[in-house]
C-alpha cells in the first residue's frame, strides 16, 4: 500500500477546513484515512493558530516511506519545529507530574 500525507477537505461551502491525514494514495480526496496527523484552517486570522500537528506521528509516517503533498510539506517546514517543542514540553510536564509524590 502506497501511503501519502495530504489534506482531507472538510467544512462547508466557502468555509473550508482541512485535516492533515495519512491515507492510501488510491483513495479519493475525502476517502477513508489511516490516521489523522493534524489540522489546517486557513480562515483563522492569527497565522500561528491555523495549524495543529502531531509531530511524532508525522515523523513516523515519513520514516516508513510516506511522501507529503506539496502543501503539507510547506506547512511542515513552517510549523513542525514549533509543534515538536510543544510536544516535548507536554511530555516533560507529564513526566514531572508522574514523578511527583502523591499527597
Amino acid at each position: 500500500m502506497a501511503v501519502v500525507i495530504r489534506m482531507k477537505q472538510m467544512g462547508r461551502t466557502h468555509r473550508h477546513y482541512y485535516r492533515i491525514v495519512a491515507i492510501d494514495k488510491r483513495q479519493p480526496r475525502d476517502g477513508k484515512v489511516i490516521e489523522e496527523l493534524g489540522t489546517y484552517d486557513p480562515h483563522v486570522a492569527e497565522k500561528d493558530k491555523r495549524v495543529t500537528l502531531v509531530p511524532s506521528r508525522i515523523k513516523y509516517w515519513q520514516g516508513v516511506g510516506a511522501k507529503a503533498s506539496d502543501h503539507c510539506q510547506v506547512l511542515f517546514d513552517k510549523f513542525l519545529k514549533t509543534w515538536e517543542e510543544r510536544e516535548a514540553e507536554a511530555a516533560a510536564k507529564a513526566e514531572a507530574a508522574k514523578a511527583a509524590p502523591a499527597k
